[in-house]
């Protein structure tokens, strides 16, 4: 029963997430994209007649608007992306909150990459310790490598997420 109800909470958030990425990427950029050309142009430009010169009817301002902007928008995107600190910002948080970050996620990490990674630590230990390589020091540290790595393959995390990991 526990594991049902875990379930279809998951599901739940997974439809959430799907729900806020389609609607606030899509459906309202539409909405808002001509929404903002008809709210400017009836309420401002038809009420200049300046302005009504440059833009005689709705689709001039449409199209004149969309030339302009689409252009300008990539310019802005790319400057937030490459240019400011504030993208620098974003992925630090995002990166902060990703808990796949302190546990393997599932796939080729945690079937091929880790097990491998355990292998090689296993062999170039016997290896070290046969040419009498190996300190008291990297004995230490390859144990705790070792249990790390094991931890992961177990499911768990290494170091200090800064969110609760209920996943």
């Amino acid at each position: 029963m526990k594991l049902l109800g875990y379930v279809q909470s998951r599901l739940i958030y997974r439809a959430w997430y799907y729900f806020r990425q389609g609607y606030s990427t899509y459906l309202t950029f539409i909405l808002g994209y001509v929404s903002t050309f008809v709210t400017v142009y009836y309420l401002a430009i038809k009420d200049m007649p300046y302005l009504l010169g440059i833009f005689p009817d709705f689709m001039v301002f449409l199209i004149i608007g969309t030339v302009i902007g689409v252009p300008l928008s990539v310019a802005i995107g790319w400057l937030h992306l490459k240019r400011t600190r504030a993208w620098t910002a974003e992925v630090d948080i995002g990166v902060e909150a990703n808990p796949y970050l302190y546990k393997l996620p599932p796939g080729h990490a945690k079937e091929v990459n880790t097990p491998a990674i355990l292998v090689q630590l296993r062999i170039l230990r016997r290896i070290a310790e046969a040419n009498g390589l190996l300190e008291d020091s990297d004995r230490a540290e390859l144990d705790e490598l070792q249990k790390k790595l094991l931890t992961l393959l177990e499911g768990g995390h290494v170091g200090s997420p800064r969110r609760r990991m209920d996943f």
